[in-house]
């Protein structure tokens, strides 16, 4: 089993940041892929970055590509979200995969084993 624990989120103004983070527990070496995902009321979750724990390779939704950045230290995985967007409010969650395929393809909640209680992340215009 892992544990995730999401701190940060907030409000904040269109065009500002904000950072994420999420530290795992437990077995962390389970955990072959670790994402961020976001979620609004009605709407499915979607991908928003991850990043493959063997060697750091990261993939962003072409939403936020230029804007987030997902980085990792030991079993802290941290989210840099520059320029946001009112479309970016949403509820963030960290998830961990066991999958050893969860780099292959986009991001599907699916291929995810493990989350986090979500944090919100609120944009204003």
């Amino acid at each position: 089993q892992v544990q995730l624990a999401e701190s940060g989120g907030g409000s904040v103004q269109a065009g500002g940041s904000q950072s994420l983070s999420c530290v795992a527990s437990g077995d962390t070496y389970r955990a072959s892929c670790m994402a961020w995902f976001r979620q609004i009321p009605g709407k499915e979750r979607e991908g928003v970055a991850r990043i493959r724990t063997m060697n750091g390779a990261t993939y962003y939704a072409d939403s936020v590509k230029g804007r987030f950045t997902i980085s990792r230290e030991n079993d802290k995985i941290s989210l840099q979200m520059n320029s946001l967007k009112p479309e970016d409010t949403a509820e963030y969650y960290c998830a961990a995969s066991e999958k050893a395929n969860c780099h292959v393809h986009g991001m599907s909640k699916w291929e995810y084993d493990y989350w986090g209680q979500g944090t919100q992340v609120t944009v204003s215009s």
